[in-house]
């Protein structure tokens, strides 16, 4: 790392093998290291814009509330996200119309996640011809992530699979992805936890980063250790405020780096045994790890781009945690069975509550005067809406964060249908990303 007066306010702490980004400081210079994200001026925090995605559908009468505007009350599902009502809003009323058959026949599934992002339907094959259509974050990492180590981010907590059908003749391409870079060509989504952090911590030189891995892995060190040098040169530039700022930031990286590697490595393991590969078992640990890369991946500028399947549609996984053993797929199909009804709302605040860490870890991170979260845009939802008649219309939607002057505090009810690209564009728009059209967007969705 250069120590010279015209430091930015951003930088990166070097080691072998190590690039460590860093957060804003408001000791340095005047201008982001990143170029300033498309629409925002000079010397701005960069905005960010994220997608998260979750499967099966919800028990909408426990999602929508009832009320519009700002007085509407906390449902069951939105409850866990009480703290956090201010920073976002509850959409009601958009659509996926390309999720629905269209005379393709059954895989509900493999169109809700295909279409979710795309606003396209997808080819029906389970061969290598897919095609679908470009998704907005791709749209927007064109044009947003041009200055940073990483143009976009995508994560799932779900096997990778590429090959087969999955869903009533549709290649798992389709469930297994929500970013699509082209029409044919999706972009693969990481699972591991620990592969992202390298990514975003690694210089990107591939014999220095496996190199240090390894010398970490052995030794019991952190990343940090490997930038210690660079640490020490930096603090002295900072003032009091900024340093108390860089000893929360390494803090909160050392305490990720832990729970990812357990015990921060084995020096030799028995024989027959292979080195953890980063992903817990406990799914919720899973998915806030997840979370956790997102927040850093946005701290640091390193990404303003990001997209995450917390799990794919028509996924079978059970949640012993929270008394629920049953497969999510199977008992979402719930024919109005009250014990069904309530295994689905059961999860569905689970699902709300680690969006909710998600949002708090956001708000956690300072930026000028405000926080991380005011400079974000977020969409939370699923391409279902009632699992039982995979219905794609009045889809549980919210959308977090200020960034773009977005508000929140409010419940917006849309009359008749209003396609789902259409906020889609609305937030490109407030990103200053120029865009014709996502998918069938027939507009801007005005009023959120």
């Amino acid at each position: 790392m250069s120590h010279s007066s015209s430091l930015s306010r951003r930088g990166f702490l070097r080691g072998f093998g190590t690039l460590v980004a860093l957060p804003a400081f408001e000791s340095l210079g005047t201008l982001v290291q990143a170029a300033p994200a498309a629409g925002a001026k000079a010397g701005e925090f960069p905005l960010r814009m994220a997608f998260v995605y979750t499967p099966n559908g919800k028990n909408m009468a426990h999602w929508t509330p009832q009320k519009d505007g700002s007085g509407y009350e906390m449902t069951r599902a939105l409850k866990p996200l009480t703290e956090h009502k201010d920073y976002f809003q509850v959409i009601s009323g958009l659509a996926h119309d390309k999720g629905r058959a269209h005379g393709d026949g059954g895989g509900d599934h493999a169109r809700a996640n295909a279409s979710f992002l795309t606003g396209c339907q997808p080819r029906k094959t389970a061969g290598a011809d897919i095609k679908v259509g470009v998704s907005v974050d791709q749209i927007a990492a064109a044009q947003m992530g041009q200055g940073t180590r990483l143009p976009s981010l995508e994560l799932s907590c779900d096997e990778f699979r590429k090959a087969g059908s999955c869903d009533s003749g549709y290649s798992c391409a389709y469930q297994a992805n929500l970013s699509w870079k082209t029409e044919s060509m999706p972009m693969t989504p990481e699972r591991d936890p620990r592969e992202v952090f390298e990514r975003l911590f690694g210089n990107q030189v591939k014999g220095e980063e496996d190199v240090a891995r390894a010398k970490r892995d052995f030794y019991n060190k952190s990343i940090l250790d490997f930038v210690m040098e660079d640490t020490r040169g930096l603090q002295k530039l900072l003032g009091r405020r900024d340093q108390e700022k860089l000893d929360e930031y390494l803090t909160s990286v050392r305490q990720i780096e832990k729970r990812i590697s357990g015990n921060g490595g084995v020096k030799k393991l028995p024989p027959g045994l292979k080195k953890p590969a980063g992903i817990p078992d406990d799914y919720a640990e899973h998915l806030r790890l997840m979370y956790d890369m997102m927040v850093l991946g946005f701290q640091t500028d390193s990404t303003r781009v990001a997209t995450f399947l917390t799990a794919h549609d028509g996924s079978n996984r059970t949640f012993p945690s929270i008394g629920v053993r049953e497969a999510h797929h199977g008992f979402s199909h719930h024919q109005d069975n009250p014990d069904r009804l309530e295994m689905l709302a059961k999860v569905d605040e689970f699902y709300s509550e680690q969006f909710a860490y998600f949002l708090g870890r956001l708000k956690a991170v300072k930026e000028g005067s405000g926080t991380l979260l005011d400079n974000c845009m977020i969409v939370y939802g699923a391409g279902i809406s009632d699992p039982n008649r995979h219905n794609h219309d009045n889809l549980p939607v919210l959308l977090a964060g200020r960034g773009g002057g977005l508000k929140g505090g409010k419940h917006v009810r849309l009359r008749g249908e209003t396609p789902m690209t259409n906020l889609y564009m609305e937030m490109l728009d407030r990103a200053g990303v120029q865009a014709e059209h996502v998918g069938d967007s027939t507009g801007k969705l005005s009023g959120v």
